[in-house]
């Protein structure tokens, strides 16, 4: 298939559809990918790229990427992000017909986080090129925009309701990341266009190389002690303070480690709070390429995720649980929803409810009681429930399958 990737986000930020869209070149498909300048999370445009005008590149000479002006979102802030946000779509409007001219296109996917307005120039592309328009959400709106707090008035999220509702409606194929999205996108979408297609992760990267960024005494400290691994965005959405409080309940455990890898709006909040209460068991590591966290999760006694006690969270599958699945070591999950039940049901682990510092820090100590083959077991039910749920070769054949299904059934019904 012709398969354009429509993402705001791409290589080099770290996000599941760099992978995904290599994936699907690797196994024949022709992919090309329409993005913008790289800027996320840092929010400053990265080195090797401009600011303005359009540049295209190749990855892994398998893939052409056509990359449009965005305003950087900055340090943060409503009005940077608002505009960062309206960039991408005021300037793929413009660019990507132009830099298309001429291509044909089968499939248009877009890959949707936050934002859904990212699906507006697709839209277009759709009507320009006759193709098939599929949308992976990845993100509720306008749920999550009321659970962050980003929008609060009534008329305002009742508006941005409406928006989602008009941009489902010009899309031919609605593909959800968990079970639990079918009905949520459901209010806003006939329920005949959704269909459950999950993260997934590629399990090549798995073994650490022999080179690495990470620093000797760090490594060390995960050899040497009980350390449980937390990797990702350190952000309000994340409950980072349920890991700060379940820090200080675990004080008693000398040798045990709370070990974060990653950065976020909440930081500093967490650098003062390890000053403030004395947690020399809370290590905040900082930022790592993706490509480096196979060395933290293979010397991790347990892999942690928690996310805030929200209803929009309990239908969401945090996708660093697929890669701690692979990864094949125990998860300490404090979270409610779609995100327990997979851990639950794989056998891959310890659940709490989402910000239950007391209970994260009992299960904790529950996996540090265990044996060492207890734990291995743990770990060994995971990367058997990934590799038949998230592995991503065989997830990229599925959509393949699932998307010329839709053009059969799309096709059928014009005749």
């Amino acid at each position: 298939m012709r398969i354009l990737i429509v993402s705001q986000y791409y290589w080099p930020e770290s996000f599941i559809i760099n992978e995904l869209s290599l994936t699907l070149a690797r196994q024949g498909h022709q992919v090309t990918v329409a993005t913008g300048k790289p800027n996320y999370p840092g929010g400053d445009i990265f080195e090797g790229y401009c600011a303005s005008g359009v540049q295209e590149e190749r990855y892994y000479d398998l893939i052409n990427v056509i990359r449009v002006p965005v305003y950087p979102r900055g340090s943060g802030g409503g009005r940077k992000i608002v505009l960062n946000y309206l960039s991408f779509i005021f300037m793929g409007l413009w660019y990507f017909p132009q830099k298309l001219k001429g291509k044909d296109i089968d499939v248009i996917l877009v890959f949707a986080p936050s934002p859904i307005l990212q699906a507006i120039p697709a839209i277009f592309l759709k009507w320009v090129k006759r193709a098939h328009l599929a949308i992976w959400v990845q993100d509720l709106w306008p749920q999550s925009l009321k659970a962050t707090g980003f929008i609060r008035n009534r008329f305002a999220l009742r508006a941005v309701g409406l928006l989602v509702r008009c941009i489902y409606s010009f899309a031919n194929t609605l593909l959800v990341q968990s079970q639990a999205f079918i009905s949520a996108v459901g209010d806003y979408a006939r329920r005949d266009k959704i269909i459950y297609y999950p993260n997934s992760y590629q399990d090549s990267s798995l073994q650490p190389s022999i080179t690495t960024q990470i620093p000797t005494d760090l490594l060390a400290l995960l050899e040497g002690y009980f350390c449980l691994v937390f990797a990702g965005n350190l952000g309000k959405a994340q409950s980072v303070d349920t890991l700060m409080q379940t820090a200080e309940y675990l004080k008693h455990l000398p040798n045990c480690k709370l070990v974060l890898v990653g950065s976020g709006s909440m930081t500093g909040w967490l650098e003062e709070q390890k000053v403030i209460r004395g947690l020399d068991n809370l290590i905040l590591a900082g930022r790592f390429p993706a490509e480096e966290m196979p060395q933290f999760f293979s010397r991790a006694a347990g892999l942690l995720v928690t996310l805030k006690q929200e209803q929009i969270f309990a239908y969401t599958i945090p996708s660093k649980i697929q890669a701690y699945l692979a990864a094949g070591r125990p998860i300490l999950a404090a979270l409610d929803g779609e995100g327990a039940r997979v851990v639950e049901e794989a056998g891959a682990g310890l659940t709490s409810p989402a910000e239950d510092a007391v209970g994260l820090a009992l299960r904790i100590e529950q996996l540090y009681r265990m044996s060492p083959a207890e734990r291995d077991e743990l770990g060994r039910a995971g990367r058997r429930y990934y590799f038949e749920h998230f592995e991503m070769n065989l997830q990229c054949l599925r959509l393949a399958d699932i998307l010329k299904s839709r053009m059969k059934e799309a096709g059928a019904k014009e005749k």
